[in-house]
């Protein structure tokens, strides 16, 4: 066989050049870019209107009137024993994610009920507390405690502090600060700064720092507010000298505690060795 080329006959140069990169259908494409705008549209919905999944969702200023209308919530429930409202804390030392900064917002009530009915207290406000919030109490190696939810991931707690004490806690968690909290301004003092003036005349003693006023919402309406003043100590016996003001029938009568009721006021006074603290409270129907 000749190795000649004939004439007219093109050697093979290889296998044809490949053509150009695979395009996607068209319909599979529009089909692509509408499911993205779809589940862009969803998310953004979602971020508009749904409501909270997580406690870091909800910023302090959000959380903040949740806590209010709790606290009246628990004033309500607690009637018959001697309330006080204890002024907000904000506690910034905390982080909702590693590069965020939070914090937390905590309001308490103070309570003052005769000595060895703290645990039928507790489980008296957990039965009047509304059914959403699945109050309980538990009975633990430390005593009773009530733990109930609020909503919006808020938490409520209840324990006693002491003989004749009991404290109740609503606590946000730590949360985004937003516009920060501020407790509301539910109008001026009434006739808890006269009952305040009574027992610090009654007790001979001058108010050593200005009045505070705290506040909630009711939840039948109104609003639950406490004044609070601090005095120095005396050199008679405070129980005594207030005798008189809670018509020889104390709430609740102890070396640390004097407790009672005047003219729909709930009267408490903290007793220690070097200053006492009075609230005047009038509260919510129970």
């Amino acid at each position: 066989m000749s190795g000649a080329v004939q004439t007219g006959y093109v050697p093979p140069t290889g296998p044809p050049p490949p053509e150009s990169g695979y395009r996607w259908p068209r319909w599979l494409v529009a089909l692509t870019v509408a499911w993205v705008v779809l589940l862009a549209g969803l998310t953004w919905m979602s971020a508009r209107n749904d409501p909270p999944t997580v406690r870091e969702q909800r910023t302090l200023v959000q959380a903040g009137p949740v806590v209010d209308g709790a606290i009246g919530e628990l004033v309500a429930a607690a009637s018959g024993a001697v309330p006080a409202l204890v002024p907000p804390e904000v506690d910034r030392g905390c982080r909702v994610t590693p590069f965020t900064d939070g914090a937390t917002l905590k309001r308490q009530v103070e309570l003052a009920v005769p000595g060895g009915e703290e645990r039928a207290l507790l489980e008296r406000i957990a039965d009047r507390l509304p059914p959403a919030w699945r109050a309980g109490v538990r009975v633990t190696s430390d005593g009773p405690r009530l733990r109930a939810d609020a909503g919006e991931f808020v938490t409520v707690q209840g324990r006693p502090v002491a003989d004749g004490r009991v404290r109740l806690t609503v606590d946000t968690g730590c949360r985004l600060i937003g516009n920060d909290y501020v407790a509301s301004a539910l109008g001026a003092a009434g006739t808890e700064v006269q009952a305040l003036t009574e027992a610090l005349r009654a007790l001979g003693a001058s108010a050593t720092d200005s009045e505070v006023l705290v506040t909630a919402p009711c939840p039948g309406g109104g609003v639950a507010r406490t004044v609070r003043s601090a005095a120095g100590s005396v050199s008679t016996s405070p129980q005594a000298a207030l005798a008189p003001l809670a018509g020889g029938t104390p709430v609740v009568e102890t070396p640390e505690v004097y407790a009672y009721r005047r003219d729909g006021v709930a009267v408490l006074v903290d007793l220690h060795p070097d200053e006492m603290l009075l609230s005047a409270t009038t509260g919510c129907a129970g």
